[in-house]
């Protein structure tokens, strides 16, 4: 059993990331409104990479990377705050913010191969028995969710693909967090010019596929900005970067298998979301999955 420090370590940011990420999912819903999801996510970033740049000189991490730290932070910037948020804002045109969430529940899966194929971490016993008892949570949680979905199977079907492949550049930006690469920057000065980069190259799509910019002047819509860019990205993400670095991105991605659970409590709070047995019976497998899972040993490096 690791110290009481070392599990502090780990718990503490686990849970600020979970409760937080799991509260987007409704803020998220507010903003397909007026404005085409491709702006949305670039105002989203814009605001983030100006917090997480202000952070890094307030740390004294500075504003400078070598050419390979761009390279580094494009990639980066593509793959988590263009290609990932994208599908996500998207896949909530076509099913409701609860499928959206499940499926991203999957994170772990892509985490934990992609984990083994391009840093060397396996997933002991533990951990996989762990992950299978969540997985099946997850899976009790979809059909529930997809029995009260409105939508139409095509819609559904597109909107799941649509997450999945959200799902994929998420993991893969996850592992890029946990290789030599990474480590070689300032993460604050890495991370705002990755969000930066993300925003210049989403305002890009938005301009080539929706128009000009266009934007609501809803106190809601300024505010979900403004929470979805600070909170919901800024801190988020390096807390949940320096989490990767620690325990690894297969034991980190257990944030996502617990955020449904979060989200589906929160719109049980606001939006009047009816728990069944079988929504039941998938969030206590999910939870008794998270705490075997995290109990584990960090995977080999």
């Amino acid at each position: 059993m690791p110290p009481r420090s070392a599990r502090l370590e780990v718990l503490i940011p686990f849970i600020l990331v979970t409760l937080i990420w799991g509260s987007t999912w409704l803020v998220i819903r507010d903003q397909l409104a007026v404005v085409p999801p491709s702006w949305s996510v670039c105002y989203r970033f814009l605001v983030a990479g100006v917090v997480v740049l202000g952070w890094a000189i307030a740390r004294g991490d500075g504003l400078r990377l070598p050419a390979s730290g761009v390279l580094f932070a494009a990639c980066l910037g593509i793959a988590q705050f263009v290609l990932n948020f994208n599908f996500v804002y998207r896949a909530e045109l076509h099913i409701t913010s609860g499928v959206v969430a499940v499926v991203y529940a999957l994170l772990l899966v892509p985490n934990a191969i992609l984990a083994r194929l391009f840093l060397g971490q396996r997933m002991g016993r533990q951990l996989i028995v762990g992950s299978v008892v969540a997985m099946a949570g997850v899976a009790l949680l979809f059909i529930h969710e997809a029995r009260l979905s409105t939508a139409g199977t095509g819609a559904a079907l597109i909107g799941i693909g649509t997450a999945a492949l959200g799902v994929l550049a998420a993991s893969t930006a996850n592992v890029m967090q946990a290789t030599r690469w990474a480590k070689a920057y300032p993460m604050s000065t890495a991370l705002g010019w990755a969000m930066l980069i993300g925003a210049g190259v989403d305002a890009a799509f938005a301009w080539s596929t929706a128009g000009p910019p266009v934007f609501e002047m809803r106190w809601s819509y300024l505010g979900g900005i403004l929470y979805l860019g600070v909170l919901g990205s800024a801190l988020t993400f390096t807390i949940y970067y320096q989490l990767i670095r620690l325990i690894g991105p297969a034991k980190a991605a257990y944030t996502s298998v617990l955020i449904p659970v979060i989200a589906m409590l929160l719109s049980t709070i606001f939006e009047g979301y009816r728990w069944s047995l079988l929504a039941g019976g998938g969030a206590v497998l999910v939870i008794a999955g998270l705490v075997i899972a995290l109990r584990a040993r960090r995977p080999n490096r």
